[in-house]
């Protein structure tokens, strides 16, 4: 040994859990002197990572586990940079602890695991023969040799096979393994998805429930609404004809997992993590159920608050409709009562300059005599009449045609683009614009 008393790390599996292939022994001798100090020369494959506790035991051929073994050094961990390329090794066994009968032994690389990584083939400790005549004296001997040569030949070839099996059989697990996982992710993400259209699809339903309860939404809105649902529905059978094929491949998986639970134990705690991912799903899913409730309650708050403005807006355009039909109401008449009065007041001459209307008194008209000025007298041999603007009171001579006059007139009003409605105050004019932006 190497003079430590630490016992090496071993493990009770059988062999057919090794793999031997992942360490190769280089030039192994059919047998060694007694006495003497044996190297052994190994080669490190990209198949295995070194570590401080790995170690190369003399094990006597037939052995079936690795606490079997005669005797052990540790393993010297490769240079740094080993990376992806094969390294080469060696490790000198002293004569003190070697064998000291003739039976077959062999090198074996364990890992600190207690699991074999690589297998020399047998080699015997014996003294090299000095005289061919004492090899052949006797051939019973020597025919026993040969047979227990070519026996252990074919038990090594059998061993090599049927580490290649177990290897085979190894990769096909690990990439059958890999392909239950990745269903398994793919069966999460379906069920997820399902839940997500589940509940938008049963959002819309309500939304468009709540729609027709209002009697507000236009035939166009509610059309879209019945083309999204009906492609969240279709979306949703989609969803659920994947998830049920996903589940019928997924029954024919289990049925093949059954097959290798032994060496699925390991892996055990992979699924105690999606079950933890699957909780923590959950706990998000009712989170954002809450956060879409809160958000549906915002919006229907907001909605009635819109509503209540436009009511608002409404009555003031009501309110706005009415005063201006009161005064085009008033303006109809006073302008028909100065064309009367127009008609039958002719003065002598214009006025120089107009002056402020005196208040109105007994009998007299609400805005005064929009024919007199001060100091304007009537002339005798003027008979032209004067018409005066009811809204900035300029004076038109009665020579002025009507139409001229009228398009002075309407120059003061604020004609709305969406009706026939006039306004003489601009505040009452854009609250009319108002209410019909919010129609």
């Amino acid at each position: 040994m190497d003079g430590s008393c630490e016992d090496p790390p071993t493990s009770a599996l059988l062999l057919d859990s090794c793999h031997f292939s992942h360490v190769l022994f280089n030039d192994v001798e059919k047998f060694y002197v007694p006495g003497g100090d044996v190297t052994c020369h190994y080669t490190l494959t990209q198949n295995i990572t070194a570590r401080g506790k790995d170690w190369v035991g003399i094990f006597r051929v037939g052995w079936k586990t690795t606490r079997e073994y005669y005797t052990f050094m540790w393993a010297p961990l490769p240079a740094a940079g080993h990376g992806d390329t094969a390294v080469q090794q060696k490790i000198q066994f002293k004569a003190y602890y070697l064998p000291k009968d003739d039976e077959y032994y062999q090198f074996c690389y364990v890992d600190q695991d207690g699991m074999v990584r690589g297998a020399s083939v047998p080699f015997q400790f014996r003294a090299e023969a000095e005289d061919d005549i004492l090899v052949v004296t006797t051939q019973g001997e020597v025919e026993e040799i040969e047979l227990q040569n070519k026996n252990l030949r074919q038990e090594n070839e059998e061993l090599k096979a049927s580490c290649a099996n177990l290897q085979q059989q190894n990769l096909e697990l690990q990439e059958e393994l890999k392909k239950t996982q990745e269903l398994q992710k793919s069966l999460e993400s379906l069920r997820s998805n399902t839940e997500k259209l589940e509940l938008e699809l049963n959002s819309l339903k309500v939304e468009n429930k709540h729609l027709k309860e209002q009697g507000d939404c236009t035939g166009a809105e509610l059309q879209q609404l019945k083309e999204q649902i009906q492609s969240v529905t279709s979306e949703k059978e989609r969803l659920e004809s994947r998830l049920r094929t996903a589940l019928d491949h997924m029954d024919q998986l289990q049925s093949q997992v059954l097959n290798y639970e032994k060496e699925v134990e390991n892996l055990s705690h992979v699924d105690q993590e999606k079950t933890e991912q699957l909780e923590t799903l959950k706990e998000e899913n009712q989170q954002l159920r809450l956060s879409t409730a809160q958000q549906q309650h915002d919006l229907m708050k907001e909605l009635e608050e819109q509503k209540h403005l436009f009511q608002v807006l409404q009555a003031e355009k009501d309110e706005a409709d009415e005063e201006s039909q009161k005064l085009r109401a008033e303006n109809s008449a006073l302008l028909r009562h100065l064309s009367q009065a127009t008609e039958l007041s002719p003065l002598s001459a214009l006025p120089r300059a107009p002056a402020a209307a005196p208040a109105p008194g007994a009998g007299d008209l609400l805005f005064g005599n929009p024919y007199s000025a001060a100091g304007g007298n009537l002339g005798a041999g003027a008979e032209a009449s004067l018409r005066v603007c009811p809204l900035c009171g300029e004076l038109f001579p009665g020579a002025v045609e009507s139409s001229e006059y009228e398009a002075h007139v309407r120059s003061h009003l604020l004609d709305c683009p969406m009706c026939t409605e006039s306004f003489e105050n601009k505040q009452v004019y854009e609250d009319h614009l108002l209410c019909h932006r919010l129609e």
